[in-house]
């Protein structure tokens, strides 16, 4: 009786030090870890608040009653500005057209540089260069190439069709196409690079056993392939969605928005609101939508991440 008596309180001292340690070691983390997450509120959450803060005022230098409180006036007049829903149309469609043509093409240039064959060291690097030029450099060569008068595109086509001329930048629907088709030349070989990594994690004993089942290639993609990589599709998606939707330079370097903001993305409708109107007011609520978007599309790719790791 004397013995257990004795031991029960050593027992609850070692719960006390086990305790103290841990406590320790979580003080210890959260010392290492507070030098990003200062940086983190210095350079994500405060400049987020200070937009939405400045989204509440009339900070125009070309209106009246400039540093006004308006409240939430300036997201009301975005639904009514053609400009803003212009921007926000060609948005919608070059994010949707391009992530489609992403997983599509960089799947199948994936499938391509995995497979045996010589000069596959050689032919992945050289699928990198587009996207290790600046799109500002790309912007500006795409823009000489789809010129109506000497421009690449019409040379190429007048080899078949002589006196061939098409002006691709003045009309609204061949500079959105063209836009789209610039975005993916450049980040489609990325987006490929990446894809290729998981699928280099996928044993060919798998493919072997399904081989020898009768399994073809088409069967073998979607059965084996398809859903070993699709949580690896989901995070990569989520990260170009967002690229799209804060792309400028393309834009900017390419068309100018034009014609008649036809190419006006939303991250270049907010630079030419801020630093060209000095409708700072305006920009900042254009830009607290922008970012309200991306936040629920973000919500739903974990989810949908979450579910497959379920499923």
């Amino acid at each position: 009786m004397q013995a257990i008596r004795t031991a029960k309180p050593s027992v609850v001292n070692n719960r006390k030090i086990a305790y103290s340690g841990r406590r320790q070691k979580y003080w210890i983390a959260w010392a290492l870890a507070a030098p990003a997450l200062a940086l983190r509120v210095f350079t994500t959450l405060y400049p987020f608040l200070m937009t939405f803060f400045n989204s509440l005022f009339n900070l125009s230098m070309f209106k009246r009653n400039t540093g006004g409180f308006v409240g939430f006036k300036n997201f009301v007049d975005m639904f009514s500005d053609s400009k803003f829903l212009k921007s926000l149309e060609f948005t919608g469609i070059f994010t949707v057209v391009s992530m489609v043509f992403h997983i599509v093409l960089g799947i199948a240039l994936a499938m391509m540089l995995n497979q045996k064959f010589k000069g596959k060291k050689l032919l992945r690097t050289v699928t990198l260069l587009p996207w290790a030029m600046p799109m500002v450099v790309v912007g500006i060569a795409a823009r000489w190439a789809f010129n109506g008068q000497y421009g690449l595109i019409n040379d190429a086509i007048r080899w078949i069709v002589p006196d061939f001329r098409y002006d691709w930048l003045v009309y609204s629907n061949t500079a959105r196409i063209a836009v789209i088709l610039v975005d993916l030349w450049k980040d489609v070989p990325f987006f490929a690079i990446l894809v290729l990594s998981g699928l280099q994690f996928i044993p060919a004993d798998i493919y072997e056993s399904a081989r020898v089942d009768g399994a073809g290639p088409i069967r073998s993609f979607f059965k084996i392939t398809l859903p070993l990589i699709t949580r690896n599709l989901l995070t990569l998606t989520i990260f170009f969605t967002m690229w799209r939707l804060t792309s400028f330079d393309v834009v900017y370097s390419m068309t100018a928005g034009g014609p008649a903001d036809a190419t006006s993305l939303l991250a270049y409708r907010i630079s030419m609101e801020a630093f060209s109107m000095l409708n700072l007011g305006y920009a900042s609520a254009i830009a607290v939508f922008l970012f309200g978007v991306m936040a629920v599309l973000s919500i739903i790719n974990v989810y949908a991440i979450s579910r497959v790791d379920i499923d």
